[in-house]
């Protein structure tokens, strides 16, 4: 093991846990509905997070890609705000301790971040990593959102109930933290929820619903969203009225469900198969939902 100390600074003494939890959703790669940020801000707000370590912005961000924001008030420049991947300790209501690894995406140094995050993990105590994520799929709003994973580890995805594709994708830093994290000993799983394609640029409370009942079902943390639950069915209702009015946004969207029902729990349509645009529907919803707020 190599010494990664200096890659980040602690806001305290690192503290011995009871076999913690790591829950990650770094910014920059697909998250469909901002459902895995969302995700992130009800487990920080219900667990109490607080920080515990920061990373070296200096080594793993690219500040030409991610620049500082300068807050500048009647001419005086006051501050600058930079962007930081944190690391964050917590308990959830049930007193399980969770850790959190939030920020941005690192945008070099993948390895060397990979190795620091897997030393730090074991020095925690850490025993099981879920990193959090959203994809758009051609799937109806009227049906509940599917959970898709990736583990490294066969045993994982054996044992958890979620979809299981094969494809071949561009990769972010959460699946480079499976492989970093399973190969120290800790099981590591990537839960993505599929976000309906023509909602995918706008919030999506039953993705983000989805992936806090996934952190449940995998890790036993649990975490109340009423609010969301609230506004899932406020938004399916502002849906479906807007859907109704319009006879080709009606049929796709029943496409759609002939489709969600056939398919079942272990199938997903193949690479190339034809799928409904929903360019002009993702339109209409979109300056509908903005016209009500």
């Amino acid at each position: 093991m190599t010494d990664a100390a200096t890659d980040y600074t602690p806001h305290e003494d690192l503290p011995r846990l009871d076999r913690p939890v790591l829950l990650v959703a770094l910014g920059g790669w697909i998250d469909a509905g901002g459902a895995a940020n969302s995700a992130m801000d009800a487990i920080r707000s219900a667990c109490n997070v607080r920080p515990l370590a920061t990373f070296d912005s200096d080594v793993f961000l690219d500040y030409r890609a991610r620049r500082p924001v300068m807050e500048l008030r009647d001419g005086v420049n006051t501050r600058l705000v930079w962007g930081e991947i944190l690391l964050g300790v917590g308990e959830d209501p049930q007193g399980h301790p969770v850790l959190t690894l939030t920020g941005p995406e690192p945008d070099s140094q993948w390895r060397r971040f990979a190795r620091t995050v897997s030393e730090l993990a074991l020095r925690l105590g850490v025993y099981q990593m879920v990193a959090l994520g959203a994809y758009p799929f051609a799937s109806p709003h009227t049906r509940p959102p599917r959970l898709a994973m990736s583990s490294p580890s066969a045993e994982v995805v054996a044992r958890l109930p979620y979809l299981r594709s094969s494809v071949d994708v561009p990769a972010g830093m959460s699946a480079v933290l499976e492989h970093a994290l399973t190969e120290a000993g800790v099981a590591s799983v990537g839960l993505w929820a599929q976000v309906p394609h023509y909602l995918g640029v706008m919030a999506y409370p039953p993705a983000t619903l989805a992936l806090l009942n996934g952190v449940r079902e995998a890790t036993g943390v649990s975490i109340p969203a009423p609010d969301l639950a609230g506004l899932a069915v406020a938004q399916r209702e502002r849906i479906d009225q807007l859907v109704a009015g319009n006879a080709e946004h009606a049929a796709m969207v029943r496409e759609l469900e002939e489709v969600y029902d056939t398919l079942g729990d272990e199938a997903l349509p193949q690479p190339g198969a034809e799928l409904p645009s929903a360019d002009d529907l993702a339109a209409e919803i979109e300056q509908f939902l903005r016209g009500e707020s």
